[in-house]
């Protein structure tokens, strides 16, 4: 039998060589006790650099859309659209201690139900701190259904000051309003959305005070026990005290010679949390025994919540900084099992850890199954894992094309349609993490531009980063960013924040008409924002179409780097004029069916009722403060 890279980590799961040493002799000792074995065994820090080859993609079968013209333009409106507060996040020149590099994330957010989307920017904190009245807070960003924002941070109570991470939305007491989580450095936040433009922090009464400090980073709500209540999972990075962690010139930490803040190699590593929600308002932590500490990986940052073996229940994959990633397997009895390596979805092609920092999910092959994106440190490629469709992946990243860069550093990723051909696109947002990279002359610099690839619907990407308009080759230290229709002209726009800068807003500009549609779901008996419902739409291009479009995707809380997307799915279309079917599979095994509808619309579904409701959505009607940059 061919031993396969697939056999070969498999069998890895099994010996743990692929695995340093000590790491190897980690299994053998209890979860609750490797953080102390860890500390004793690393009397320095290590340094982090990696030294993975770019490759361009292999020959492979032809490009349907080969040669074809882009047709798609990002341009950054935030400016122009009100988005006029900085991202404040460590030190400018010079970080101190890794805390001060991770920035925030980011959500399009639609937190009135008015149909538009808004944006909240999770914001940070210096380690000199603030005069009174002069701390950073998170903004909330109201949308003017004109192109442009308004900041209503205070009026909705939301001007909450700290180490911002990341953020996730969901309705977590069923009341109709999605509520918003804020994961911080210290102690998180859970803001109620009382349904009249206001918030207010149930942190406490919710049961999710912390009694120490700690490091907490991507966050989603999923409904992981089906019992329609939604449940909360935190990664968490670090077990960071400022009083006692290495500064920057200490232990000799450095990264090609500059001497850079230590870790997280050499430091003690936070656990995952995950709170079961009671139904009464009231969350549990059942972090230990639902088997969220025992992992190989640690050092969690973004977080993706999916049903990769498409069983019904929700898994969870996060991306560890500089350990192999994790995903827990639901074991739909409360628990769950790491089966990162075995499943193929931990390590690099060639078996080594990487430095996970953002993570999507989506079917890009349109096989029906979902596979993930993980970016990484700059040195190495970023990482596509193929799902199989029998609880294992393969790494594509080198034949897909995704191989070819490794100079810059990515955090926020995405699976989008940008131009609704039907094909799932990827944009990674990518910034240093080491502000003193700029004193270097080899090295990439801290504001870096994005990356942009388009499916060429044949299993390859393509590179059209120079080929997409300044918003996405500006250079800018990014951070999280979220996918979503903020102006509801029918294509995605992009939301980035970055550090100690103001946030981009990319709008689309697309000279494509194609078509598309969206779907919102409510859930009944499942929880009531529908997040983990799989959505399967099936629309021929022509009468006489021999293969139809048949697309997934599932309704997500979190993800990307810290932030979230626009709950209302969205499916490109291409040149289809009906869908023929649109199948939605509910987390609580209802199965609700339609048949023949119009496209271009938003469809709200409600859980077991065959009332489908079908809007137009009303869009900006004449752009007096954003133009078109395209002569459109």
């Amino acid at each position: 039998m061919a031993l396969t890279r697939r056999r070969f980590l498999q069998s890895l799961s099994r010996t743990a060589l692929v695995l340093p040493l000590a790491d190897v002799l980690l299994l053998s000792v209890p979860p609750w006790k490797r953080e102390a074995v860890v500390s004793a065994q690393q009397s320095a820090a290590a340094e982090r650099a990696y030294d993975a080859a770019p490759k361009p993609a292999p020959p492979g079968p032809p490009s349907p859309i080969a040669g074809t013209p882009l047709g798609v333009s990002f341009f950054d409106e935030a400016e122009r659209a009100g988005l006029n507060t900085k991202t404040i996040y460590g030190g400018e020149k010079k970080d101190k201690y890794l805390l001060e590099t991770t920035g925030c994330g980011v959500a399009f957010y639609d937190y009135d139900n008015d149909g538009w989307l808004d944006i909240f920017l999770v914001n940070g904190w210096r380690l000199e701190g603030f005069p009174n009245g002069d701390a950073p807070t998170c903004h909330l960003f109201k949308n003017n259904r004109d192109g442009t924002f308004l900041d209503v941070t205070h009026k909705a109570g939301l001007a909450r000051s700290g180490w911002g991470q990341g953020c996730c939305v969901g309705d977590y007491d069923n009341d109709g309003h999605d509520d918003l989580f804020v994961a911080y450095y210290g102690q998180n936040s859970l803001f109620h959305n009382n349904g009249d433009g206001t918030f207010h922090d149930v942190t406490e009464q919710a049961g999710l005070k912390q009694s120490e400090t700690r490091w907490n980073t991507g966050c989603a709500f999923v409904d992981y026990d089906r019992d329609g209540h939604l449940d909360l999972f935190v990664a968490n990075y670090v077990d960071l005290d400022l009083k006692t962690a290495p500064p920057s010139g200490s232990l000799a930490c450095a990264y090609k010679g500059i001497l850079v803040a230590c870790g997280p190699p050499g430091l003690p590593s936070g656990k995952n949390l995950l709170y079961h929600n009671n139904g009464n308002g009231k969350f549990t932590d059942v972090s230990e025994k639902a088997g969220m500490w025992n992992t190989i990986g640690t050092y969690g940052l973004s977080v993706a919540v999916a049903d990769f073996d498409n069983d019904g229940w929700p898994d969870i994959y996060v991306a560890n900084d500089s350990t192999a990633a994790t995903l827990y397997h639901n074991q739909k009895d409360g628990t769950f099992k790491d089966i990162g390596i075995e499943s193929g979805v931990a390590f690099s092609p060639d078996g080594k850890p990487q430095a996970g920092m953002g993570v999507t999910v989506g079917d890009y092959n349109r096989d029906g199954n979902l596979d993930i994106i993980k970016t990484n440190f700059a040195g190495d490629t970023d990482s596509l894992y193929t799902n199989l469709g029998d609880g294992t992946f393969e790494d594509d990243t080198y034949l897909s094309g995704l191989g070819i860069h490794t100079r810059y550093l990515g955090w926020g990723v995405g699976f989008f349609d940008m131009d609704n051909d039907g094909w799932l696109d990827v944009l990674m947002s990518n910034g240093h993490v080491y502000p003193e990279v700029n004193s270097s002359k080899t090295e990439a610099p801290y504001a870096e531009q994005k990356y942009l690839y388009r499916n060429l619907h044949n299993g390859r990407f393509e590179d059209v980063t120079t080929l997409a308009g300044p918003g996405i080759t500006a250079a800018v230290p990014g951070r999280g960013c979220a996918f979503g229709d903020y102006d509801n002209n029918g294509v995605i726009d992009i939301v980035v924040n970055c550090m100690n800068t103001f946030p981009q807003l990319l709008r689309c500009e697309s000279q494509w008409n194609r078509n598309w549609i969206k779907v919102k779901t409510i859930g009944v008996k499942s929880n009531r924002t529908g997040i983990g419902a799989r959505i399967r739409v099936i629309a021929k291009m022509s009468a006489n179409s021999a293969q139809p479009l048949i697309q997934i995707d599932e309704v997500r809380s979190g993800g990307s780097y810290f932030s979230q997307n626009d709950l209302r799915i969205h499916f490109g279309l291409n040149e289809a004029k009906t869908v023929d079917l649109l199948e939605i599979k509910w987390p609580s095994g209802q199965l609700d069916t339609f048949k023949d509808l119009a496209v271009n619309r938003l469809y709200i579904a409600t859980e077991g009722s065959a009332d489908l409701k079908a809007k137009i959505l009303d869009k900006i009607a004449k752009r007096t403060s954003i133009p078109n940059h395209s002569g459109l």
